[in-house]
């Protein structure tokens, strides 16, 4: 039987919001790691640059997330240039930055449809190939935006609230039946960008954390919430906690070490 861990290395990675900022550096890393990597991004011209940089290993495809037929379209195209995805990263989002007053049902509905629908778009159009092979890698990017939300921020905190209950979900229908689909969400941090603040997380080291745990095959990491290069252990009862101390159980995350 052929290692999962050795065909998910050697296929190909798409990574969406490839255009700029963490996307692109999530690129970089995976073409650095040996892999064909295409990138999904709105915007033709940054994806072009990029194709400049990292040579033939490099599909650009300029797709909006989401659009469910250009993504579609998109996953066919890389299909048929390189082969059906291993790797799944959906990495892209907007945040508008839009006080709740001045949102429309149109705009909030757009970053709706950004950060939540392009998340279940790719995987709708990754998971069948998956599931073929008998195996996969799927990292979505998430916040704690949802936990508390910032002002100005109404629409993005849904969205991405949503998009990780769909993760949840994902894990759900599909852990027990295909476990090596492996599936996490990746909180990287607040970023160096545009979206991010002037004194966030360099995307470039965020991008090496995101690269190892995409790189990591293991069924057991299945529905672990990691956060920058570790795992993010959610918190337990107090009864949970007392009964762990008199078994001698003790809770250590996981590092995403190289």
């Amino acid at each position: 039987m052929t290692d999962p861990s050795h065909e998910i290395r050697n296929g190909v990675a798409v990574v969406t919001g490839a255009g700029r900022g963490l996307g692109r550096e999530l690129c970089r890393n995976l073409i650095a790691e040996g892999m064909q990597v295409a990138g999904i991004s709105r915007n033709p011209r940054s994806l072009e640059t990029l194709a400049t940089e990292l040579g033939d290993a490099f599909l650009p495809v300029t797709a909006d997330v989401g659009d469910a037929e250009a993504v579609a379209a998109a996953f066919d195209e890389i299909g048929t240039s390189q082969g059906a995805p291993t790797i799944l990263i959906n990495n892209a989002a907007v945040y508008p930055r839009r006080d709740i007053l001045d949102e429309t049902p149109e705009t909030f509905a757009e970053t709706v449809n950004i950060n939540l629908m392009g998340v279940f778009h790719c995987c709708h159009a990754a998971l069948p190939n998956m599931i073929a092979r008998g195996c996969g890698r799927i990292v979505n990017v998430s916040t704690f935006a949802h936990i508390a939300p910032a002002p100005t921020a109404a629409a993005y905190s849904v969205s991405k609230g949503a998009a990780n209950i769909l993760s949840k979900s994902l894990v759900a229908d599909l852990g027990d039946r295909f476990p090596n689909i492996v599936i996490n969400d990746w909180i990287p941090g607040e970023l160096k960008t545009e979206m991010g603040r002037p004194e966030g997380i360099d995307p470039a080291q965020a991008a090496e954390w995101g690269v190892r745990l995409a790189l990591w095959h293991d069924p057991m990491l299945t529905g672990r919430l990691f956060e920058r290069n570790f795992e993010f252990l959610e918190p337990i009862s107090l009864k949970r906690r007392l009964l762990n101390r008199l078994i001698g159980r003790k809770r250590v995350p996981l590092l995403l070490s190289k």
